[in-house]
């Protein structure tokens, strides 16, 4: 079983049942849905365009998944996960927008935000006590060859590349697009996401994923508000 501190926005809001609705997928329940409706693409194309993100969940990676460390146990991670959401405070990124991160559609920052560096920051830290070294088959997935010095660090230490300096907020949306085939993916994702292209994006809720079995779907085994204590968690509605 791997684990993964993710962003993901709350059950009930209008970002996540429109990505659940464009990626096929609920990752709170693990529900698999229809196709979205009036596709203007061949659901074929549609299916191969999701595949991945549908298979991790509509999700922000902060921790990258991760296996226990010896020693740890998850009522352990669950209890220190419950404790840094509650003493964290929400802050939203003024504004976010569909784009692109290399060849990968995704919801992204307009503008590099500082305190959204360093709130990932802190969860790469506060969760780092859990997670196992890393095997050298999982090194060797990641073709170190191919990362900079930087990446390579941060892979060594933090066990994912993509942290600290590195770390780029995103919301992956699709796969891999060709370019000449990029404008009309855009074009397919724009009125879809229409309500939240260019508006400010809360970070409000952290969410403990789980993968049971590799390659298997990743599920949200618990989701947490930011900056509420446990027992006032239980009053909410």
């Amino acid at each position: 079983m791997r684990y993964a501190i993710y962003f993901a926005p709350a059950p009930d809001t209008g970002l996540t049942r429109a990505a659940n609705h464009w990626l096929g997928r609920d990752a709170f329940t693990g529900e698999i849905l229809d196709a979205p409706s009036q596709l203007s693409l061949p659901q074929e194309q549609w299916r191969e365009l999701v595949a991945e993100p549908q298979r991790y969940g509509f999700h922000a990676t902060l921790k990258a998944p991760f296996n226990l460390r010896e020693g740890r146990t998850e009522v352990e991670l669950i209890d220190a996960f419950e404790a840094f959401a509650a003493s964290t405070e929400p802050f939203e990124i003024p504004q976010a927008i569909i784009g692109q991160l290399g060849p990968f559609f995704a919801l992204v920052p307009h503008s590099p935000h500082p305190p959204l560096q360093e709130f990932a920051a802190k969860v790469v830290e506060a969760f780092e006590p859990f997670r196992a070294p890393l095997s050298d088959a999982d090194i060797a997935r990641r073709k170190p060859e191919r990362l900079s010095e930087a990446q390579r660090t941060n892979l060594h230490t933090w066990g994912y590349p993509y942290v600290m300096d590195e770390f780029r907020f995103h919301m992956t949306l699709t796969g891999p697009v060709e370019a000449e085939f990029a404008p009309r993916v855009h074009d397919e994702l724009s009125p879809r996401f229409s309500a939240h292209d260019g508006a400010p994006l809360p970070i409000d809720g952290l969410a403990l994923f789980i993968e049971r079995n590799r390659g298997e779907p990743f599920t949200i085994h618990r989701w947490q508000p930011l900056g509420v204590p446990q027992h006032q968690r239980k009053m909410l509605p």
